[in-house]
């Protein structure tokens, strides 16, 4: 599974991004860092500096996906993008 988050343009050369997962109220990281949290270390990759892949993904990954970017020499200094995914 490939989730996208796509920077359109930043002036920050390096901006911040996370990813969190969301599931029955509790928010937990995927991305945090720079590197993967949890069980995603083995299981999952940053694609093109943003995209989360998810490999052999099951229905314990059924959740909303976050993806935060905080770009603080930009207009707009922080943005993110709710992604639902659903395993069937």
């Amino acid at each position: 599974v490939e989730l996208s988050c796509i920077i359109k343009s930043t002036v920050t050369p390096d901006p911040r991004i996370e990813w969190k997962k969301i599931r029955d109220g509790e928010t937990s990281y995927v991305f945090f860092e720079n590197k993967m949290q949890g069980d995603y270390v083995t299981r999952a990759e940053i694609l093109s500096r943003t995209s989360l892949v998810i490999k052999n993904a099951t229905r314990m990954d059924t959740a909303t996906y976050r993806c935060e970017v905080a770009a603080p020499s930009d207009t707009k200094i922080i943005d993110e993008i709710n992604i639902q995914l659903t395993v069937q």
